[in-house]
């Protein structure tokens, strides 16, 4: 996959599950998982005990990688989620077009 449809700094909405309609940054995509991690969003909690490391133990709350078929890139213009396409510049330079409004996707950096 040469260019992503998503990519580490986009903002993404949440199209299906139990998040729908939440909006975060990409933190980081595991394309071989076909996963993004989303900032904010996706929050498990888990129980853990005292170790030397963790000498508190307790409840810890982070957020897991959900699949890339949840999630949308959105688009610039209209704050909406949006397909993505791809336009091949005179020069040979790829970039993402957002299908709905033709502008151009920008990832954030983080």
């Amino acid at each position: 996959m040469s260019l992503a449809r998503i990519r580490k700094g986009d903002t993404v909405v949440v199209i299906s599950g139990d998040e729908k309609g939440s909006t975060g940054k990409v933190l980081t995509v595991y394309p071989e998982a076909q996963r993004v991690l989303v900032e904010g969003l996706n929050k498990v909690k888990r129980h853990t005990r005292p170790t030397p490391r963790n000498r508190e133990g307790g409840i810890i709350e982070a957020e897991r990688p959900m699949h890339l078929s949840k999630v949308m890139p959105v688009d610039p213009e209209t704050g909406k989620g949006t397909r993505v396409r791809t336009k091949i510049a005179a020069d040979g330079s790829k970039t993402r077009v957002a299908v709905k409004s033709g502008k151009e996707i920008k990832a954030e950096t983080v």
